[in-house]
Order: structure tokens, then sequence, then C-alpha cells
């Protein structure tokens, strides 16, 4: 699996991603992204503390996953995925649901903010530090459009408009056979899945694929809005 750059490359990736502070940068762009991961406990209401790790990819997505520590069901994992973009000092995250979260740097650190962007007042923490972490397999709720051609799967992501290799697996290919009215079809998929980073065709390269989980349903009658 593909290492997360170190923290000194982070510091110097931190400051090249938000260290300009001009009015070209006000409105949200999409990120020719490193590849980054930050983790930190922020304070939670009904559990001892959420366990939070924040990866941002190099396509300009980002995976967060949270877990909730000590709760009374015992320690819940979720985990969400959109795209993120900056503002002149504003990590920007939109999620598949069109919620926003934002962060700001903060030396090598990314500071959480407010859900109108602005500064938290508190005593507690609320800062992710730089650190080395492989991606999450917690799963996720995910949406997209699946072809399955010439033995290899593709998932378009509705949420970002990616295209990311699958994990092919028999029961899959057997849902989107049933499901296809013509070959080469694209087929609307829900599921429940994963990011995973594995070898690419390219020799010595990486790539982003998913993983269907569960709760995987065709429907060839919808689409991506």
């Amino acid at each position: 699996m593909k290492k997360i750059i170190t923290g000194a490359v982070l510091a110097l990736g931190a400051l090249s991603l938000f260290g300009c502070h001009t009015a070209a940068f006000n409105h949200e762009k999409p990120l020719q992204a490193m590849q980054e991961s930050y983790s930190g406990v922020l304070p939670c209401a009904d559990c001892s503390g959420l366990e939070t790790s924040l990866f941002l990819q190099q396509d300009g997505t980002y995976i967060l996953q949270e877990i909730y520590q000590g709760s009374k069901d015992g320690d819940q994992a979720f985990a969400s995925y959109g795209s993120w973009a900056r503002t002149a000092d504003k990590l920007v995250l939109t999620g598949n649901d069109g919620e926003k979260r934002y962060f700001h740097p903060k030396d090598e650190n990314l500071e959480m903010l407010d859900m109108s962007g602005e500064p938290v007042t508190s005593q507690f923490n609320y800062t992710l530090k730089p650190v080395q972490q492989s991606l999450p397999t917690t799963p996720m709720a995910l949406t997209g459009m699946m072809q399955y051609s010439a033995d290899a799967a593709s998932f378009k992501d509705c949420a970002t408009g990616k295209v990311f290799p699958m994990s092919a697996n028999k029961s899959l290919e057997e849902g989107y056979l049933a499901a296809r009215k013509a070959p080469n079809q694209l087929v609307f998929l829900s599921m429940d899945g994963h990011f995973m980073t594995e070898p690419s065709m390219e020799e010595g390269q990486m790539q982003k694929a998913i993983v269907a989980d569960k709760n995987v349903k065709f429907d060839a009658t919808k689409s991506c809005p």
C-alpha cells in the first residue's frame, strides 16, 4: 500500500497549499493535491472523544473517518467521502451529501472550524496533526454508475464525477449482468464500500480502487443527479 508522505514534506505541502493569501483564492478551487493525512482526538458531546482521521487524496477527494470512543454502544466507526478545495485561508470539505466542513491550516496542523467556517472558541482540542497512516477500511455510503467490460469493473462516483476501478468479485459481476439492458451499459449502483490502493497497469504505479462491502444494489432505471 502506498505510503503517506512524510511529515517534512507535509510541512512544505501546507505552505504551498495555503500560503497564498490573495484575492485569486477567494473562491473554492480543486486542488492539484499531494497526498496527506491528519489525525487527532476531537471533543465529542456524547462520547469520551472523537478519533478523527482525514485523508486528502491526490485526485482532489478526501476520506474522513470518525471513531466515537467510549460511547454507550462501544467504539463506533463511521467514514465519509467527498471533494476538497481551498479558499485564501481555509480547507473546505464538501461531502457526498453536500455538507461542508472547514479547517484552517496552522503551522503543520489543521484546526477544525465551526459549521460556518469560523474559529471555535473553546479550551478543548480541535487540532489534527500530520501522520502516516493507511486508508481506512470502514464502509461508507457510495453511489455511482458502474460498468463491467473486458473483465474489468469501473465506477463513476456521483458526488465527484471521478472514475475509479473496482475490485471485482463474482457477486458484483452477476449483479451488474442481471441489471444491465445492453452490453457495456452504465448501471446505477448504491453500496457501502471503501477505498484501497493497489498496483496499477503502469509498472511501479499505484491507483485508488473501490471495494464493495455490503448493501450492493443495482438499478438500471436510475442515474446520477
